[in-house]
């Protein structure tokens, strides 16, 4: 199986993937720990993958996504963003909305 192959499986298996450096229970750069309490503070049911774990993930999560930096969150098989963004939209409330249209639960309450 290819790296690409794998990502898309992982993007279109799971309603939420991180791509991140690090683990959700232990993350190892400040913007991946960002959107890990983000989604924590939501509730949200989310699968990380380690980038750190392999040069050809990271390399192939940043040409799968055309997207230069990590993190990178999916959210029902599509890009949503990197650290700036996802913050940006869960501050504004929209995260929350995108998560819920696409039927992904969401804790109640939880808001920025």
């Amino acid at each position: 199986m290819s790296i690409d192959q794998f990502i898309a499986n992982e993007v279109k298996a799971n309603d939420v993937v991180l791509f991140m450096k690090g683990t959700p229970q232990f993350p190892q750069c400040g913007f991946s720990g960002q959107v890990v309490q983000i989604l924590d503070h939501l509730g949200v049911s989310y699968k990380g993958l380690n980038v750190l774990d392999s040069a050809e993930l990271r390399d192939g999560i940043k040409a799968y996504s055309n997207w230069p930096t990590i993190p990178q969150l999916y959210v029902k098989g599509e890009f949503v963003g990197g650290c700036d963004i996802v913050r940006e939209m869960f501050q504004a409330g929209e995260l929350q909305t995108t998560l819920k249209e696409k039927g992904v639960a969401v804790k109640d309450g939880a808001s920025a």
